[in-house]
């Protein structure tokens, strides 16, 4: 008893000497790593940690809330430790003992209760999110597991950044013994500079994220998705007749050939006769791309030629340009409306420039996307401009995410994308789309960014809900008509680095239909909330989020409908696309 006694009272006085004094101090300059965080800068994490708990453009699961917590807490105590800095630089007079206890005590007593709060608060704020995205209730939020993910990656990010200014003191300790004081810290902080770059970019990066998707994405690229089998059609790539190999298609060509429609499916659907529709697609692993050393994308798209002539696309009703994007994937819920509205009378060419998610292509590969897909437009627009006016197929283009950024890239401004072709449809182009950056810039006035009329609307329309948005303005639509589907939601098309210090567009009134009034921009933190927003965008239902459903049936019934399709056709085939499963 008296051992259990001693060790109560022991255990106590450790309590209130934490209490008087709840910090450690280190005991000298050189502890650079282990030493107690800096009061101002960890009161700046801890209100950056509370700022990244507003809501963004989509509803976040609660682990990726904790990582932006803990980004957004570590720039905080970037941001804090230099204005600490400052102070101590401009002012000589330190805070006695006593005030830095009563401090951090404050900071003890007040911060947890705030953070719960304010979980809790962003958890209903989510909540609500969700139910104007047409989502179920989620589950209630891990306010613990949120708060442990945030500490726990903002201490590791900590303790990096702690460790390479011990590198780095080191080094300039070194090289002090041979140079004098300022070269030899202006020569160390270089030195460390290019040493984290080199670590970050050379290693990280691409050694390692890189490398690890690139052999990922190339083993999958080399298989064929369950269920999916070679075409039996003389008209598609990959099938009898064929220039191109079935195994050269790559996964998603393989997916967009052996999904084909019959013109039985066709024909079951409209009741009247129909056709098989003309599907090209020219992979990246086809042998004679590796021909053109120089241009190897010169090959595919000669494959890509050949093989529309064999098939005779040139003489079908509607002939469609598809813009992939990065897997090469080309979205059924495009090409098959257009196949069934003209009654498979339709050829659609496709190319694949890279087997890598979009989001690494947009980093590696972003210009061959608009290189390849340019090369692939020249040469079809070549080819039908030869054509008697009166014996050519409706000439239309179409693309989705980095597809569309590939179509758009193809031509230098809005203009011209109207003298070349007789139709667009577009679906989430990302911010750094051209023709679309460009429309957006110059909107009319009275229309809000996410939504913009061009020209009053006499060319190009941008729609979420197409039914109700692509009637407005009620002014004439000429044609040729391009369609932009484009969420207010979808985080694809407003990312960009702009984000981090520029308050955007799309927050200023009125805002968008499925964007929650509570949003707010702030510093650093919206672009980080804006960069996890795409990972969990198809997390979503359409038209949410970068989900577009079976609204391209809406969009090709207003750039390229068959002769006496009406209102009542687009409906019952919407209705029909929204309804079934896609093939992949």
């Amino acid at each position: 008893m008296i051992a259990m006694g001693s060790t109560a009272r022991s255990l106590a006085g450790r309590v209130a000497a934490a209490t008087r004094k709840p910090y450690w101090q280190r005991p000298g300059p050189a502890y650079l790593v282990r030493r107690w965080p800096d009061l101002t800068a960890t009161c700046v994490a801890t209100v950056f940690f509370w700022f990244s708990l507003t809501p963004s453009l989509v509803p976040r699961p609660w682990f990726l809330q904790g990582l932006i917590g803990g980004i957004n807490a570590a720039i905080g105590y970037a941001l804090g430790v230099t204005l600490s800095w400052l102070f101590r630089l401009l002012v000589a007079r330190r805070p006695s003992q006593a005030v830095r206890a009563h401090a951090w005590q404050a900071y003890f007593l007040i911060s947890p209760v705030c953070a719960v709060w304010l979980i809790s608060e962003s958890a209903h704020l989510q909540r609500q999110l969700r139910a104007l995205q047409g989502l179920p209730p989620s589950l209630t939020w891990h306010t613990p597991m949120i708060a442990l993910i945030t500490v726990a990656l903002w201490a590791v990010l900590l303790l990096l950044a702690r460790a390479v200014r011990l590198g780095a003191s080191r080094l300039i300790r070194l090289l002090g013994r041979l140079l004098p004081r300022p070269a030899a810290v202006g020569l160390g902080l270089l030195l460390s500079g290019l040493a984290v770059l080199f670590c970050v970019q050379d290693l990280v990066f691409e050694r390692g994220v890189v490398d690890v998707a690139d052999r990922i994405s190339k083993a999958t690229d080399g298989g064929t998705k369950e269920g999916v089998t070679p075409p039996t059609s003389r008209l598609v790539s990959g099938g009898p007749g064929s220039y191109i190999r079935w195994r050269d298609l790559g996964f998603q060509g393989r997916n967009f050939a052996g999904s084909v429609l019959t013109s039985e499916e066709i024909t079951d659907w409209t009741g009247r006769d129909a056709v098989d529709p003309v599907r090209i697609y020219a992979g990246s692993a086809a042998p004679e791309a590796f021909a053109y050393d120089e241009d190897p994308v010169a090959a595919q798209v000669d494959l890509a030629m050949k093989e529309l002539d064999r098939t005779r696309a040139f003489e079908r009703n509607v002939l469609a340009i598809a813009g992939t994007t990065g897997t090469g994937w080309v979205n059924a819920n495009v090409v098959e409306p257009l196949e069934y509205m003209h009654d498979g009378n339709t050829a659609t060419v496709a190319l694949q420039y890279s087997y890598l998610p979009s989001w690494l292509s947009f980093l590696v590969d972003k210009e061959k996307a608009a290189h390849a897909t340019r090369e692939l437009v020249d040469a079809v627009r070549a080819r039908w401009a030869a054509l008697p006016p009166d014996e050519r197929p409706l000439l239309v283009v179409t693309g989705e995410s980095l597809g569309a950024y590939a179509v758009e890239a193809s031509y230098e401004r809005p203009g011209e994308l109207l003298d070349n072709v007789d139709g667009a449809l577009l679906l989430g182009p990302p911010n750094f789309s051209p023709i679309s950056q460009e429309i957006r810039a110059h909107r009319d006035p009275s229309s809000p960014v996410w939504r913009p009329l061009y020209e009053e609307g006499r060319h190009f329309r941008f729609a979420q809900f197409p039914r109700r948005d692509l009637a407005r303005p009620a002014g004439p639509w000429e044609e040729p008509r391009v369609v932009y589907l484009q969420n207010a939601s979808d985080p694809v098309v407003w990312w960009s680095y702009d984000l981090l210090l520029q308050r955007p567009a799309w927050l200023d009134d009125p805002l968008g239909p499925d964007i929650t009034p509570e949003i707010t921009w702030f510093p650093f933190v919206t672009f980080w909330q804006t960069s996890v927003d795409m990972a969990v965008s198809y997390g979503v239902q359409a038209p949410h989020g970068h989900r577009y459903g079976a609204s391209p049936v809406d969009g090709w019934a207003a750039v390229a409908p068959r002769e006496g399709w009406t209102d009542a056709d687009t409906r019952r085939l919407h209705d029909f696309i929204a309804s079934r499963d896609t093939p992949y």
